[in-house]
């Protein structure tokens, strides 16, 4: 009998074993760093920068075949600078947990054309660009349906869309914080239509504003922004184009009314190492001004324009890219220029 029992036992504790390991979940350690040269119009200082980003990614597995992961990211700091929890299921989707990536809703949309190494806005020139995020800046839970006809829907929610991305048992964002909970919601469909690859999107995001916050009684709407685009791939070649819009909800004269932007790429796979690609972009503000009588006057605007060449070459690990870019008005300064060629040298570890 206690040999029946030795054996029953040790059979439990093996398909324990199996069952752990099979369940447990793996870290690794990921890495990249930048050499750069940039010069930029008008400015003598140092060209030589450098950057190195290391991400912890650690995933596992459940019952039937249904993953968890977990992103830890450092770019370029001692303390971590964004970070998600993941869960993909077989039939539900995905869902998501996201602090700081900027990606989640219609945050992952801001600047989607192609290009060979970064977006125009953010190739060499100081923009201060104020791109559509949604909710996409604040810590925010969001769930992807899974693909049906080349097609799924996402919605982000923040139960506070004020940028604040707390750590576990701490709330984030002063307590008179004037936006409130904000949602997104975004549809993509990316057929493949005979020869050609299509990612369509659009997506929409509407942030509650409290208006008995002191001081802010302005705010007597919706913080409102949307986006859509469309790519299109034949063989080697990229096109595309977007646009985006954003309504502050702002009253008071000479506060921003809204932020409108566009842009265009279009990139070349030369061959499996060398890319080139061209992008122009557009980005609008406007302010509000009223006569004392309450009359309107026409709102004053800004018009920034930009457009960027860029060629990267990349061999495994290693790329070196190149970018020249030129813009007027730039951080929505009328009458100014600026110009800036980056050279980059990156690897991946």
């Amino acid at each position: 009998m206690k040999k029946i029992t030795k054996i029953g036992l040790s059979a439990l504790c093996g398909s324990l074993a199996s069952f752990s390991a099979a369940n447990a979940g793996a870290m690794k350690v990921l890495g990249n760093t930048h050499a750069t040269w940039t010069n930029v119009q008008g400015v003598t200082g140092q060209p030589l920068g450098m950057k190195t980003n290391l991400s912890f990614v650690g995933d596992g597995e459940l019952d039937g075949g249904q993953t968890f992961s977990v992103t830890i990211a450092h770019n370029d700091q001692a303390a971590w600078s964004s970070a998600n929890i993941t869960l993909n299921t077989n039939v539900l989707g995905t869902f998501k947990l996201s602090s700081a990536e900027g990606s989640g809703g219609i945050g992952g949309y801001d600047d989607n054309m192609p290009r060979a190494f970064e977006e125009t806005w953010d190739a060499g020139v100081g923009t201060n660009v104020n791109l559509q995020k949604g909710v996409g800046s604040s810590t925010n839970l969001s769930w992807t349906s899974p693909s049906a006809f080349a097609s799924s829907i996402q919605f982000a929610w923040s139960p506070n869309n004020d940028g604040s991305q707390p750590t576990d048992k701490s709330v984030g964002g002063p307590q008179a914080s004037i936006l409130q909970g904000g949602l997104d919601a975004v549809i993509k469909i990316a057929p493949s239509v005979g020869p050609f690859g299509m990612d369509f999107f659009i997506g929409g995001s509407i942030t509650e504003q409290d208006e008995g916050v002191p001081g802010k009684q302005d705010k007597e709407e919706n913080h409102e922004e949307a986006v859509t685009g469309l790519t299109l791939a034949l063989g080697p070649v990229s096109v595309g184009g977007q646009i985006s819009a954003e309504s502050t909800g702002n009253q008071d004269v000479g506060e921003v009314e809204y932020y409108a932007n566009n842009s265009i790429g279009a990139a070349l796979n030369i061959n499996d190492n060398l890319s080139i690609s061209y992008a122009e972009t557009r980005h609008l503000t406007s302010n509000i001004q009223n006569d004392e009588d309450g009359s309107d006057n026409p709102t004053p605007k800004t018009e920034m324009t930009g457009e960027s060449f860029q060629v990267a070459y990349t061999l495994g690990g290693v790329a070196l890219k190149y970018a020249n870019t030129k813009f007027t008005n730039p951080k929505y300064t009328k009458n100014t220029t600026d110009e800036a060629t980056v050279l980059s040298l990156s690897m991946a570890f």
